[in-house]
């Protein structure tokens, strides 16, 4: 086996050479390269409108680069079936995206519902999911309009690891939240990091919108 396939199979996530253009003709993306490894968490770096949803978009195939190679669990985007490719990644949205006419627990558990997941074993993981992000068994009956803007974002972050998802994207979950509400999310978050030695295939990958690092986004591990 060459270096070069060695190492697409070891990476739970590569992006080689993608570059992604919008209809205008606008470059977003150029010859962007990285790797996620299993059990890592990726933080992208960068101004707005450097690429950094687009980046988080293309692992999903929201979009679909324009240029170069994507690989996740060591096989070509191409050759994923879509459906289970997105039932396998969690997805925090900036809009956090909850279902007004659900209660908190049919959002948590869309995907395990969709997955054929008997009803106790949803509803063992709904209750699981709301100690884990720090929110009161009670609140599962409530609806989206009846939390705080801190609790929809925790809903939607037990959402997205309700099916138990090998990879988690973040696109910026706590850019509009309070300072206070922020800081309680991010030491939360930190714990979720924390579960990674007991499930080593889970891999992270937040956005963050706070630091400019130029036009284009930077990646960089942060230590758990």
């Amino acid at each position: 086996m060459s270096s070069v396939s060695s190492v697409v199979m070891n990476a739970a996530i590569q992006f080689r050479n993608v570059s992604y253009r919008l209809s205008t003709g606008y470059e977003l993306l150029r010859n962007l390269n990285l790797e996620v490894q299993r059990g890592e968490t990726l933080v992208l770096l960068g101004r707005s409108g450097s690429g950094k949803t687009t980046t988080l978009k293309l692992i999903n195939r929201l979009l679909v680069q324009s240029k170069g190679e994507i690989h996740v669990d060591g096989r070509s985007l191409a050759e994923w079936d879509v459906i289970r490719l997105r039932r396998m990644i969690g997805y925090v949205i900036q809009e956090i995206g909850l279902f007004p006419h659900f209660t908190v627990a049919r959002n948590i558990a869309v995907v395990p519902q969709i997955e054929g997941w008997s009803a106790d074993r949803i509803q063992n993981r709904v209750q699981e999911l709301l100690q884990l992000v720090g929110l009161e068994p009670g609140l599962a009956s409530r609806y989206p309009r009846e939390l705080s803007g801190g609790q929809r974002q925790r809903v939607g972050v037990a959402r997205a690891l309700a099916a138990d998802p090998s990879f988690l994207l973040m696109d910026e979950p706590f850019g509009a939240l309070d300072p206070i509400t922020r800081a309680e999310l991010q030491r939360e978050f930190l714990a979720l990091q924390r579960l990674r030695h007991t499930r080593p295939a889970r891999s992270f990958v937040a956005r963050h919108a706070h630091c400019a690092y130029g036009s284009r986004p930077t990646a960089c591990h942060p230590h758990a």
